[in-house]
């Protein structure tokens, strides 16, 4: 085990002196590599310096960098970066969001990117793990000057994608209006209706029911099968949530369908409690429709609910959280505020949105936590199921879908919890979803030789 752990930290140090300043990716692989050393133990092929495998997987088969200049409305010209990483195609073709967002560099794509390969391989549906973006930022920006930054970025984008090599998602930045623009350059430069090239396409052309839905709803049934294992259930607790996009407002929606009582919801401004609980077709009808802030929502509700400004839902006491908006949002204080207000549970939503610290101040209370390579699969899940409707040109009803998701949804965590006590771990998820991720990726790439 002392071998083992000594070969993985220096492993870990020429990682970080190969892809310097890039925190994001640093913090995601040491994660990972912290809890791999049992593994090499127990299966020492994989840990053979002569196969180098975790050299491999730590290394992106291709990173791919470009240029997208596009015109605003008053005719200036901007230029932006893409960014699209193919990390791992060992199980299928890579698979992963494209994130817009003015925070996003190669070590934020490749720490995505990175994580979506245990992810994807945790679904058990035969994806690889990528991810992309850009430092664009749609907000503020009018219908015209999305679509025309969206062609211009898959004018480039389109020679590295297709149904069999890489399908790219939505993500931050991303929804239905700019997967469209994506689809409709793609289709017109190819000259191809391949619908499986991308994913999260409207239900009218493509698309799957429940694909909007997917990641807020997987990460609540994560968390009711960890309060399961629990003898409890998510009938009449309450629920902090982070964030007021497409994931946390899903979260929300089923939390409720499932008895629990959502309280908070955020952004960048600050966030609001409300204690009747979130009115979901309100906030909804600010962040969806008008675009709005979520201080509209405390000023539209009424009495019971109030903003404040720059504070951190995680100081209103609840008995489970989800952060649901970015990385490293829940911080160790956040943590120790938790757990002193009673939670039971913590399931992200969001990619890395807890500091490992925090995530360690969680589990040593004993709170449940969900790590998001596990809690939020729901998403690419349903996308892969995206994926077989278009190879089969049928569209599946929306409840369908849904029974296969909490399926999937419960086959992770099952697999996690139980391989979590394989390796000596009991309770451990976030050992459990790295191990089990790990060994399905690393069979596959044995399988396949040196490549």
């Amino acid at each position: 085990m002392k071998d083992s752990k000594d070969r993985l930290e220096a492993l870990r140090a020429e990682i970080e002196r190969r892809n310097p300043a890039q925190p994001e990716f640093h913090q995601a692989v040491r994660e990972v590599l912290e809890t791999l050393a049992p593994v090499f133990t127990s299966r020492p092929e994989y840990a053979d310096p002569a196969v180098a495998l975790v050299e491999r997987l730590t290394e992106p088969e291709r990173q791919i960098l470009f240029r997208v200049p596009w015109q605003d409305d008053r005719g200036r010209v901007h230029v932006n970066r893409g960014y699209r990483v193919e990390f791992n195609s060992a199980l299928g073709p890579y698979k992963g969001g494209l994130r817009f967002h003015p925070s996003v560099d190669i070590g934020v794509v490749k720490f995505l990117g990175f994580e979506q390969i245990f992810k994807n391989a945790l679904t058990g549906l035969g994806i690889g793990g990528g991810k992309g973006g850009s430092d664009f930022d749609p907000h503020g920006r009018s219908d015209a000057e999305v679509m025309r930054f969206c062609q211009s970025f898959m004018t480039e984008l389109h020679r590295h994608i297709g149904e069999h090599t890489d399908v790219p998602a939505g993500d931050i930045g991303v929804g239905g209006r700019e997967i469209g623009y994506l689809f409709g350059q793609y289709r017109r430069i190819t000259n191809r209706w391949e619908a499986g090239v991308l994913t999260g396409k409207g239900q009218g052309w493509g698309g799957s029911a429940i694909r909007p839905q997917a990641t807020g709803y997987g990460s609540v049934l994560f968390a009711a099968e960890m309060l399961k294992v629990r003898g409890e259930s998510l009938d009449g607790l309450t629920a902090v949530v982070s964030g007021s996009g497409n994931v946390a407002l899903y979260t929300i929606e089923k939390l409720q369908q499932l008895g629990a009582n959502a309280l908070t919801c955020s952004d960048s401004q600050g966030y609001v409690v409300d204690d009747k609980g979130i009115d979901l077709a309100l906030l909804q009808q600010i962040k969806e429709v008008e675009r709005g802030r979520v201080s509209d929502y405390a000023v539209r509700r009424g009495s019971s609910a109030r903003f404040v400004p720059g504070g951190r839902v995680w100081e209103v006491p609840a008995d489970i959280a989800f952060p649901s908006a970015t990385q490293n949002e829940l911080h160790a204080q956040d943590a120790r505020t938790l757990v002193a207000g009673g939670v039971k549970a913590v399931s992200e939503g969001a990619n890395m949105p807890t500091t490992p610290e925090a995530v360690r101040i969680l589990q040593e209370a004993g709170v449940a936590f969900g790590p998001g390579k596990a809690a939020n699969a729901g998403g690419v899940a349903v996308s892969a199921l995206e994926m077989s409707q278009n190879a089969g040109r049928v569209a599946w009803s929306a409840q369908r879908v849904e029974d296969e998701l909490a399926g999937i949804m419960r086959s992770i965590h099952d697999v996690a919890h139980e391989t979590a006590e394989r390796y000596g771990a009991p309770g451990d998820y976030v050992t459990g979803a790295n191990i089990a991720g790990f060994e399905r990726v690393a069979d596959a790439m044995l399988a396949q030789g040196v490549i």
